[in-house]
């Protein structure tokens, strides 16, 4: 988009009014321009000069105040299915990998002493909350999929989705950091797969509250675009 035209200047004053995941932006971008040039190019076969053609076109077109609000709930719709994607294909197998590492790894013989009352019931907890979280990355997914006709407000469900992770995987961590102490992380981490388990799943905790803090983001971008319908369409 580097040219001078009335198309050029449109769609890059578009992309710089959008936030959103770079390849579905350069997509959408590279689809409303085709449109416009296709559009010039009926007008230019009726007879009209080239400037003169893409000037009707981005009339009509529309302008982008006008055109992004639509945009950008596409971009938030897009951001909520990679995070969903994410939850739904990370949490439950390193979960399993976490179970399957307890019972495998002998607990140390310093530790052999009964735990505390409340050990077996937060174990429980992160147990039921993973597995909240894995089905409530595949409801999201469904949701903002096949689902998306039926919904009035998607980019709600993307932000949704966004502070779900944002307020639970803290708590989260720190409960299995409670039942690593106690149960006796360094045994785990002598070995080769534990520590590579270990890295793998803060590398993956990362990435999941890297997605949903862009789920917040892009969502939110959609107030900013259009507030005085964000209530309704958002």
């Amino acid at each position: 988009m580097t040219g001078g035209g009335p198309i050029d200047v449109h769609v890059t004053a578009l992309r710089s009014a959008l936030r959103g995941p770079g390849r579905l932006k350069r997509d959408l971008l590279a689809e409303a321009r085709d449109g416009l040039l296709d559009a010039a190019e009926a007008y230019e076969c009726d007879g009209l000069p080239r400037a003169e053609a893409e000037r009707r076109a981005v009339e009509d077109f529309g302008p982008v105040a006008d055109i992004a609000p639509g945009f950008q709930r596409e971009l938030a719709v897009g951001q909520g299915r990679r995070t969903a994607l994410l939850l739904f294909l990370s949490v439950p197998p390193t979960a399993f990998l976490w179970n399957l590492m307890w019972m495998i790894s002998p607990e140390p013989s310093s530790l052999t002493t009964p735990k505390p009352a409340w050990f077996g019931l937060l174990a429980r907890v992160v147990d039921y909350s993973q597995l909240l979280t894995g089905l409530t990355g595949a409801v999201v997914l469904l949701a903002l999929g096949r689902g998306l006709r039926r919904l009035r407000r998607p980019a709600l469900v993307t932000r949704s989705l966004g502070l779900f992770v944002c307020l639970g995987m803290p708590m989260t961590v720190a409960m299995c950091m409670a039942l690593g102490l106690t149960r006796g992380m360094s045994d785990i981490f002598a070995d080769w797969p534990g520590t590579a388990l270990g890295a793998g799943s803060l590398a993956l905790w990362l990435w999941q509250l890297y997605s949903a803090t862009r789920c917040l983001r892009f969502a939110g971008a959609v107030t900013r675009a259009d507030p005085a319908h964000s209530r309704s369409y958002a």
